[in-house]
């Protein structure tokens, strides 16, 4: 696997390694031993599936407070998404900051969303389907949202006038840095 630190520190871009003959290729999706040659401590508890039938399909920003903070490693399955990341993290050097990656289908890429961000993404084709393994269960009462277009942070989204938003989603309050 090939590993990028993104502009958010502990944030980490992730794309397999390929090895490739006449039938194909085969790569690593996850290797405890080489996430921990980089520093990442990744715990697997749940596996989740999520799939936009609409190009323009903005989910997000979710996270989850202690004692339910998560990571999320992203990846995607069918199509293309624009994944985002804000850093809600006080002490971290990036605090308030956002960063984005395309993740397709094609191009085999993952990121690594560290705990205490807020995670994202837009659909950049209808569908469109990522798979995401996080390190901790689910907790309705941990969960947190920022809305889409938060003042605090101006993610600069790809398409931002045709979006289809849940209504919970448009519905989070303004977070305060």
């Amino acid at each position: 696997m090939k590993f990028r630190e993104t502009d958010i520190p502990d944030a980490w871009e992730i794309t397999i390694d390929k090895k490739s003959d006449d039938r194909g290729f085969f790569g690593r999706g996850y290797c405890e031993r080489e996430f921990r040659e980089h520093g990442i401590i990744f715990n697997m508890v749940q596996a989740n599936i999520g799939y936009s039938k609409h190009k323009n399909t903005l989910r997000g920003l979710h996270y989850q407070v202690e004692p339910d903070a998560e990571q999320k490693l992203i990846r995607c399955l069918k199509g293309a998404v624009f994944d985002v990341i804000a850093d809600l993290r006080p002490d971290s050097a990036t605090y308030g900051q956002w960063t984005g990656v395309e993740l397709t289908a094609g191009n085999y890429a993952m990121l690594l969303v560290p705990e205490g961000c807020a995670h994202g993404y837009q659909t950049l084709t209808d569908d469109a389907e990522i798979f995401y393994m996080v390190s901790a269960c689910y907790a309705p009462g941990s969960e947190r949202g920022i809305p889409w277009d938060d003042p605090a942070f101006n993610i600069q989204w790809r398409d931002s006038e045709n979006l289809i938003i849940s209504e919970k989603d448009k519905n989070w309050p303004e977070y305060t840095i």
